[in-house]
């Protein structure tokens, strides 16, 4: 079975969820819990977490917020210490890894039926854009100049990038995740043959990414990334203050998406005046500044300058839970 902890399975569908460290990202994934049973009651839900957080948990006697907890350990506390070791964390027939910084807008029984038709998919976009896992800013040029993209793929035999946005995962066979895992861990160790830089460089990052050698793994092992941005069926779409209309407790939820990729992707300036202007000029050809409003089935606050309205809400949601126990 993959040298998975759970040989024998606990259902045949559910939601897997990982917390340590700070007390905050238990309390985010307190707030994605309190958001999914909004649409569904049944499936279980499982958390591998740290000692510390199982006992916060049993203390405040609101450990039957998750149908299964498990201590994870000490060797797995960290982005790549889980998901490049996930198939040993596999205990439902069909498992859907999820953030502990997502929230749940819609229900999301069409969304398993479509993940039913893979093996293993993490959501993404199938071109890599050129800042993923490389290094940001002006910087950037050097690398694109000097071809250092293309010389990565050639070095270990690919022919193509996609963009993996490891938010959500998707697994029915533990050792096809086993694969990934190991080829994942295979690229990860050999990272300075590559042009990919360490998170930690970045601002507000403690831990490195998983995120592009999974995305080389699916690459070598032939396997397709889930469309992240896919209009109104996306599984997930990134919250920006900016591109989103939201009430109080996330009940109701749009996102601005705009047709065009490109377009869509000058959400990512922090300049305000340039994204209006670069808009304003690209729209001006026919298709590029068509745009839609769509309700995700998660909002995802994986920018480290846009976490506030998770941070309160997830502390709404956490003392209301223990008033109620």
């Amino acid at each position: 079975m993959g040298n998975s902890y759970f040989d024998k399975k606990l259902a045949d569908e559910g939601y897997i969820y990982v917390t340590y460290g700070d007390h905050k990202y238990l309390k985010h994934a307190i707030a994605s819990i309190v958001t999914l049973r909004r649409y569904d009651k049944k499936r279980p839900v499982a958390l591998f977490c740290s000692k510390e957080h199982r006992n916060l948990l049993e203390e405040h006697k609101i450990e039957d917020t998750f149908t299964h907890i498990f201590v994870l350990p000490p060797q797995n506390q960290s982005i790549t210490g889980f998901k490049h070791n996930l198939y040993k964390f596999i205990p439902f027939e069909k498992n859907l890894f999820t953030d502990s910084d997502i929230l749940w807008c819609r229900n999301p029984d069409n969304l398993w039926k479509s993940f039913s038709g893979y093996s293993f998919t993490i959501t993404g976009n199938q071109i890599a854009d050129l800042f993923f896992g490389a290094t940001k800013g002006v910087a950037i040029l050097k690398d694109y100049f000097l071809g250092r993209r293309a010389k990565t793929l050639k070095k270990f035999d690919l022919t193509y990038l996609s963009r993996v946005q490891a938010g959500m995962i998707y697994t029915s066979d533990d050792n096809l995740a086993k694969q990934v895992c190991e080829q994942s861990k295979m690229f990860f160790d050999n990272r300075k043959e590559t042009h990919f830089r360490s998170r930690i460089e970045e601002q507000g990052r403690n831990e490195e990414s998983c995120e592009w050698s999974l995305a080389m793994a699916m690459a070598k092992l032939k396997l397709q990334v889930y469309p992240w941005l896919n209009g109104y069926e996306s599984p997930q779409l990134d919250f920006i203050e900016d591109y989103t209309t939201y009430n109080q407790d996330f009940k109701e939820v749009e996102c601005l998406v705009y047709s065009n990729r490109f377009v869509y992707d000058l959400k990512a300036l922090k300049s305000k005046w340039l994204q209006t202007l670069l808009i304003k000029l690209l729209s001006l050809m026919p298709g590029k500044g068509d745009y839609l409003y769509v309700t995700p089935y998660c909002l995802h606050f994986g920018w480290y300058h846009q976490k506030e309205p998770l941070d309160k809400f997830s502390e709404s949601c956490w003392h209301n839970l223990i008033k109620k126990s």
